[in-house]
């Protein structure tokens, strides 16, 4: 952990254990990485509760990307069946995590996410 500072860059939770977040995969299990030259350049760090929403966040963004180049007639991995349904019940389980928090995600709007879903579920499911 860096000593700049040790509370939670979201929440500003401090005293806990924090998770920095830079490299992994998206929601269709491509390699990212933030620290990247045309990507953030400082890794950000988090508390538990806050690293969680930070994952709905990109898994959110990585739908919504994928959504939009499916509506735009472009390459989409949800013009797979089983992605599209992974998605449709990964958007279900962020509607389901955000009502079951006490305090409102700093990354997420429910709203947005409930948005997402809506119109996800205009589309016909590849077969």
């Amino acid at each position: 952990m860096d000593s700049w500072n040790e509370s939670c860059q979201a929440c500003e939770t401090a005293g806990g254990p924090l998770t920095k977040f830079s490299l992994g995969k998206d929601f269709f299990g491509r390699p990212y990485d933030r620290l990247s030259p045309s990507s953030d350049q400082s890794p950000k760090w988090y508390c538990a509760p806050c690293s969680i929403h930070k994952n709905l966040q990109r898994d959110f963004r990585d739908i919504r990307i994928e959504f939009d180049k499916l509506r735009a007639g472009q390459g989409s991995e949800l013009s797979k069946g089983d992605e599209f349904r992974r998605a449709s019940l990964r958007l279900q389980e962020m509607i389901a995590i955000l009502r079951g928090t006490k305090q409102p995600s700093p990354f997420l709007s429910g709203n947005d996410v409930t948005l997402l879903m809506e119109r996800l579920n205009t589309l016909t499911m590849p077969v």
